[in-house]
This record gives C-alpha cells, sequence and structure tokens, in this order.
C-alpha cells in the first residue's frame, strides 16, 4: 500500500544530486575581475590578445588567479579590489584606446563545476552592485532629424522630376518650400503628396512667389518618436553586450526615458563611454590623381593634399580619399552578413532606402572604372573596410561590402550597421551607483531573513508533528535545494524582491505538508490503520494541495505577464517555488514515509504527535 518503486525513488535520488550540484556554485561567491573587449569591430578577444594581457600584467608585477578568454573578452581574476583597479590602469594604458578595459565580478566557482554547466544565478542590481543609469531621449533632435531627411528626399525628388525650386528652409518642424509661379507649384503639391506622405503640405502665394508650408503628421512625429526610443535601446543593448554584463537591464520608462542597469559594473566612466558609442558607415570616392607612392609616403608624413584625407586600409596600407561624403549609413535600411556569390568570400549584404539607391546608382553610374572606398567610424576613427573598383552602374539599393575580412567579422560588422547610431541623443539625468559591499550586506540580511524563517517552522513541525515533522522539514529543505538550482539552470537574476519570493515559498510550501499530516491525523481519529491513515491521508490531501496552488501559479502567472522589473521577478521565483514545493511535499515527503513505515507489515503507531480522539458520546 505505502510502498515506492525502485524507478520512483531513482527519481527522487537524482533530483537531489542535481539540485546539489546546481545549487553549489552559487555558495563560492564572486572575486574582482578586469575584462579587456576588443574597441572595434575589426579586433577580436583571441589568444594573441590573452597572451598580451597576461604579458603586461607579468611585467607590472600582478599575479592574477586566472587569465580566461571568452568569445567577446579576455578576463583576469583578482584576489582583491585594490590590485583590480591598479591593474586596470595599467591594462589601460598599454592596450590604448583600440580596447574596453573594464571592472567587473566574476563567479568563484571551480573549473569542474562550470564544465559540467552547473553556473551561479546572476544577482540584480541590488545584490551585486553596479551602476544605474536614467537617461533622456531628445525628441525634438529626433524629430528635427527626420525633416532634415524629408527635406533631402525633396530635393532630390524634385530635382529627379525637374521641378525647379528657388529654396528649402526648415524652421522647427516646418519645411518651407518657395517657387517662382503657381504652375511649377501645382506640379511640386502632386508630386510630393504622392511620394512624401509623412507631411502635410499647404500651398500659398506670398508677395514675393509661391511656396509650400510641409508639416511633419502627427501620427509621422508619433512613429518618429517610437523609433527612436526603440533604436536607441537596441543600439544600447548591441554596446552593453560588450561590457560582459550578465542580464542587464535595459528598458522603456516613460514616453522618452531608458532605464539601464549594469550589475557587477563598478567602473561608472567606462560605462558612460559604453553608452555613448556609435557605429557609422560613410562612403567616400579615392582619391586617384593622388595615388602613387610618393604622394602616400608624404600623406603618412602629415602632408596630406588639399580636400583629402588619409585613412588606412585593413592590413595597414595608407590610401587617401576625398573629403566630400557620398553617401552616410544613415540611408541604410538593413545590413546582413552573407558571402559574395563569385568568390564565396566573407561579406555585408546592405539595403539602401529610396534616397540612398538612387544616389549610389548616380555616382556609380559617374565613377565607371574608379575605386569607392567604404569607411567604418568608431569612436571617431575610420578604417576603410574595402575600396573596391566599380565595374558598372548599381542600381536597386542592393550593397556589398567584403575584401579581407573572416564570417564573424561580417557578423559584427552586420550588426554595428543595423543598429550602431543612436537615433537621437541621450542625455543621462539620474546616476546612481550601487557599490558591491551594499549588495553584499543585502545578500547577508536576506538569507538571515531566510534561515531565521527555516529555523523556526523547523522548531515548530518538529516539535508538533514529531517524526512526520522531520519528514516535512526534509522535504521543505530540498524544496529549496530545487528551486535555487532551477534558477541557477535557468540562469535567472535574482534581486531582493527574487529573494522575498524564497521566503514566502518556504512559507507557502509547509502549508502542503500541514494538510497532509493533519488528514493523516484525522484518518487515526476515525479508527483507520496507520498504514490505511498515511495512505488516504497522502491521497486526499492531494486535491487541496493542487487547488490551492493552482489558484496562487494564476496570480503569479499574473504578475510575470503584466508586471516588468522587480515585480517580474518576484514573480519568477514565485511561480517556480509552486512546482517545485509541489513535487517536494508530495513525492519527496512521501518516499521518506514509505521508505520508513511502507516495510513494515504490522504498524502499531506512527509519530504525528498527539491524536485527539472524539470523546464517545452516550445515547
Amino acid at each position: 500500500m505505502n510502498r515506492y518503486p525502485p524507478w520512483k525513488y531513482a527519481i527522487i535520488a537524482a533530483a537531489m544530486v542535481l539540485g546539489f550540484f546546481f545549487t553549489l556554485p552559487n555558495f563560492f561567491g564572486e572575486v574582482p575581475a578586469v575584462q579587456v573587449s576588443p574597441l572595434r569591430a575589426t579586433l577580436k578577444a583571441d589568444t594573441a590578445l590573452m597572451s598580451r594581457v597576461e604579458q603586461i600584467l607579468g611585467k607590472g608585477g600582478f599575479k592574477p588567479d586566472a587569465v580566461f578568454l571568452d568569445p567577446q573578452s579576455v578576463k583576469a581574476r583578482f584576489a582583491d579590489t585594490d590590485t583590480q583597479i591598479r591593474a586596470k590602469d595599467v591594462l589601460q594604458s598599454q592596450l590604448g584606446e583600440d580596447y574596453i578595459v573594464a571592472l567587473n565580478l566574476l563567479s568563484n566557482s571551480p573549473d569542474w563545476l562550470t564544465a559540467i554547466g552547473a553556473l551561479p544565478m546572476y544577482l540584480g542590481l541590488d545584490l551585486r552592485g553596479g551602476v544605474h543609469f536614467l537617461l533622456q531621449v531628445d525628441m525634438r533632435a529626433a524629430l528635427a532629424k527626420k525633416v532634415e531627411s524629408l527635406a533631402s528626399d525633396i530635393r532630390s525628388g524634385l530635382r529627379e522630376k525637374r521641378i525647379q525650386y528657388t529654396g528649402i528652409a526648415r524652421t522647427g518642424q516646418t519645411l518651407t518650400i518657395r517657387f517662382r509661379d503657381a504652375a511649377t507649384l501645382e506640379r511640386a503639391i502632386a508630386e510630393l503628396t504622392r511620394t512624401v506622405t509623412d507631411l502635410a503640405l499647404k500651398g500659398e502665394e506670398t508677395a514675393d512667389g509661391y511656396r509650400i508650408i510641409a508639416t511633419l503628421k502627427p501620427d509621422a512625429q508619433r512613429r518618429t518618436r517610437d523609433f527612436a526610443l526603440q533604436q536607441n535601446i537596441t543600439t544600447l543593448r548591441n554596446r552593453v553586450n560588450e561590457l560582459g554584463v550578465a542580464e542587464p537591464i535595459i528598458q522603456q520608462q516613460g514616453a522618452d526615458r531608458v532605464v539601464v542597469q549594469l550589475p557587477g559594473v563598478q567602473d561608472t566612466a567606462k560605462a558612460k563611454d559604453i553608452l555613448g558609442r556609435t557605429a557609422t558607415l560613410e562612403v567616400r570616392m579615392v582619391a586617384e590623381e593622388h595615388s602613387d607612392p610618393a604622394t602616400l609616403q608624404a600623406a603618412v608624413a602629415g602632408q596630406v593634399p588639399f580636400g583629402d584625407e588619409l585613412y588606412y586600409e585593413r592590413g595597414g596600407v595608407p590610401i587617401l580619399v576625398r573629403k566630400q561624403v557620398v553617401l552616410t549609413g544613415d540611408r541604410i535600411n538593413d545590413a546582413q552578413p552573407g558571402f559574395d556569390q563569385q568568390t564565396n568570400e566573407p561579406a555585408v549584404h546592405i539595403t539602401l532606402d529610396g534616397v540612398g539607391a538612387r544616389i549610389f546608382q548616380q555616382v556609380t553610374r559617374e565613377n565607371v572604372g574608379k575605386r569607392m572606398a567604404i569607411l567604418l567610424f568608431e569612436k571617431g576613427k575610420g578604417e576603410v573596410v574595402t575600396a573596391p573598383v566599380i565595374r558598372s552602374e548599381i542600381g536597386g539599393g542592393r550593397v556589398q561590402i567584403s575584401g579581407r575580412m573572416n564570417t564573424q567579422e561580417a557578423r559584427d560588422i552586420a550588426l554595428l550597421l543595423r543598429a550602431g547610431a543612436l537615433a537621437a541623443p541621450m542625455e543621462i539625468i539620474e546616476e546612481r551607483t550601487v557599490g558591491p559591499s551594499l549588495g553584499a550586506e543585502n545578500i547577508r540580511v536576506g538569507f538571515r531573513s531566510t534561515w531565521y524563517g527555516f529555523g523556526v517552522l523547523t522548531v515548530f513541525m518538529i516539535a508538533y508533528y514529531m517524526l512526520f515533522g522531520v519528514f516535512s522539514v526534509i522535504a521543505l529543505a530540498s524544496n529549496v535545494l530545487f528551486l535555487v538550482a532551477l534558477l541557477s539552470l535557468l540562469q535567472a537574476t535574482l534581486t531582493l524582491p527574487g529573494m522575498a519570493g524564497i521566503a514566502l515559498t518556504l512559507g507557502m510550501a509547509i502549508d502542503a505538508n500541514v494538510l497532509i499530516n493533519e488528514r493523516i491525523r484525522e484518518e487515526l481519529r476515525a479508527g483507520n490503520t496507520p498504514q490505511a491513515a498515511i495512505h488516504s491521508g497522502y491521497d486526499r490531501a492531494w486535491g487541496t494541495i493542487l487547488d490551492s496552488n493552482i489558484t496562487t501559479l494564476i496570480a503569479g502567472l499574473a504578475l510575470f505577464a503584466f508586471g516588468s522589473g522587480p515585480v517580474k521577478g518576484f514573480a519568477v521565483v514565485l511561480c517556480l517555488g509552486i512546482l517545485t514545493s509541489i513535487f517536494s511535499a508530495v513525492v519527496v515527503s512521501r518516499g521518506m514515509v514509505n521508505l520508513y513505515y511502507g516495510s513494515r507489515r504490522r504498524l502499531e503507531g506512527v509519530s504525528i504527535g498527539q491524536v485527539w480522539k472524539p470523546a464517545a458520546q452516550g445515547k
């Protein structure tokens, strides 16, 4: 009656062992570290960079606990914060501006745990320390940029249709387009109504001629604001990835603000530098008449011809290009990595917008046989990605960048071009740093409160339910083990609300054991044998346990669906805690009871505390 088959005990044992190993990394804590990441897409984190970091640290007299390489950076762990800060200064001075050297915190768990995939939970800003920024997006600048883009479209469109105008001026979000006669005005209104749908057009006659007053439509303004905010959030996420921050929080707040939280990052200045990074593309013509070796050598020495600028191709080859910009990255609609169909080399395929496609087609048509340089700018430094010869006119708005790049570089460049620049300027209006000592104090207080609650529950359950109380406490401990292991396995982010969720889960999980124990007592009072009471107690309490936990689970799912930030983190812990509590209270505790009592054929009684039988009533 009260016996589990061996496979059920095997499941419980496997769950306990896996729970132990996946929980274990959370007890090793974190140590200070320095992270070195390439600043430009053309530089890579590889074994050569790791060797260089080790060499610089060795010459500086630093002995890191470990130096290791990951796909984005080289990380060095140190024993204390003072050594970390001094090592960071030395690395930054030696590596120069081509690399990001940031302070960070890394897990101190042993390598063998990491090798089996046992990783600690991510800790939120309130537990780990880090930096918090609140950024304000300049929506006026976003609208002005949109209007300027539309003004450029209007110029190109009118020139293409040979509609003469005497000038275009912008005042705020309003464009004024002037004409000499009414007939030209009507042609322009008809053409712009068809091609520039984001503007509301109004023609009028003035003392010095005719003009069109073009204003940005309300729905276009709304779309521009939304695009600017979402584009900035996407760009910030891409920039933050270079810091190696575990589970950063980058989310919208209100109509024009963005919250950025970077747990584990103590270097506020470096975080600001990363958030402000941009990457832009420029297309310029190569100065063919100044491509002879003598002129290039003189340019390298500092004598750059008037109207030209000196840049370097990959491999360090100097090249002179015109200062005049033919096309910028603002005209890029999309950029995807791929391969050249002819040479099968890695390439970046770019799709231009309508105006960019027209400009590129015209430039390639007029410069067949000449070289065109495609430059990538990061942190104000430009590099010639490729400088191909224009073989023929290129139409359709599809451009390919290839030459001396591998697959990973093609992916990185495509990423930078898609979301490399901020759509609108942003200003940091709130800045807050949470030190690691404060985070450690929050962890200490949170764990202390959880252990105090667990201790009080342990004393009560054992005193009231005797041996069954011991079973309940062991099941409760396994519940915490399963919950922490599951959060670690999912790489969830633990915050103070999450710790509150763990404490709440403890209180809720013991309810199921109380229901089971009280049901067994009722069966014993009714005169059932101990074996029958145990069997009926678990079976009949199951329905009540399931109903109560499902209603709480629904509330937790609602919090997760409609909440954000700390509320969502609390909901995740609550929902996972409900699932682990059902398993531990029903399966684990019954497994222990069956193992202890199930093999006894003649059981006289069970240790479940005082069973008060109702007094016999006389007739």
